[in-house]
């Protein structure tokens, strides 16, 4: 019956010998609960290997998945926001800035990088959900306005990604404006016959979604994010009614008309260089 007793001698390392995983070399799938190894993610663009979700990542992932080689050049990289309302509910608006700062890293929601992908020149901005999620403020409408600048002056087809949870309330209507502003740039894009990709991914909700996220040449967006203006929660008690299944997913959105196509991520870089080639050169 030596199966009912603990056979001592067969562990054979002491506890203070035993080695721990190192931290970050794998985590879990958020859909399907399956551990990942780090090293494979990045080699799958972050995407599950066993269920195929496209797993949430920041402006530094996207770059170098987009950019050759991650060769770029950042613009724009030292613009921070002010506190011209002196905003304050259970902290400072500089303190939270300068905590989401210290945490992430980041100048403010979004990157812009200048670089090449597939050998052709292009202009990415791409938005960071940890940064106060992703919420567009002044800094981030500046730096939209000012990569369009920059692509209308060197003639450079522009690609924005767009994460957000909407409009950056410690900004009030500072952070509304930032709608008309960027609108009004993209027309000269427009005008000027540069083409505009806007790549939706999840989520992309609010302000957001009433601006520069809906406005592309071509709309597209991953598998699965969550699109729309408020949030389905929100919705649901407004109407007092049970929403359709999948509603505000990428999918939902797909075939009521708002996007043009849905791409994998892994298939991303190729399907907008050849998007570009079609359209510019």
């Amino acid at each position: 019956m030596s199966w009912f007793k603990r056979n001592k001698a067969g562990i054979s390392t002491a506890t203070e010998n035993k080695k721990e995983a190192p931290d970050g070399m794998w985590n879990k799938c958020p859909n399907c609960k399956k551990p990942l190894l780090n090293s494979e993610q990045i080699e799958n663009k972050y995407v599950c290997q066993y269920c195929d979700y496209h797993i949430r990542i920041g402006s530094a992932a996207y770059f170098s998945i987009l950019f050759d080689n991650n060769n770029f050049t950042e613009l724009f990289e030292n613009l921070t926001s002010g506190d011209p309302l002196q905003f304050s509910d259970t902290k400072p608006y500089p303190v939270r800035l300068a905590d989401s700062q210290a945490k992430t890293g980041l100048k403010d929601a979004i990157r812009c990088g200048h670089g090449k992908m597939e050998g052709k020149d292009i202009v990415i901005a791409c938005m960071d959900f940890n940064f106060i999620g992703g919420s567009m403020g002044s800094v981030v409408g500046e730096k939209i306005a000012r990569s369009i600048d920059y692509c209308l002056e060197h003639k450079v087809p522009f690609m924005l990604i767009s994460k957000s949870g909407g409009a950056r309330m410690m900004e009030a209507a500072f952070s509304l404006m930032q709608m008309a502003k960027t609108s009004a740039k993209l027309a000269l894009l427009a005008k000027a016959k540069i083409p505009y990709v806007c790549l939706l991914t999840d989520p992309t909700t609010g302000g957001v979604t009433a601006s520069y996220a809906m406005l592309g040449d071509i709309n597209i967006a991953e598998p699965g994010a969550l699109i729309g203006f408020a949030g389905p929660r929100v919705i649901k008690e407004t109407i007092k009614k049970d929403l359709p299944k999948g509603f505000q997913t990428s999918e939902f959105v797909l075939e009521h008309g708002f996007l043009d196509f849905i791409v994998d991520r892994r298939n991303l870089k190729a399907k907008v260089a050849a998007y570009l080639r079609l359209v510019y050169s």
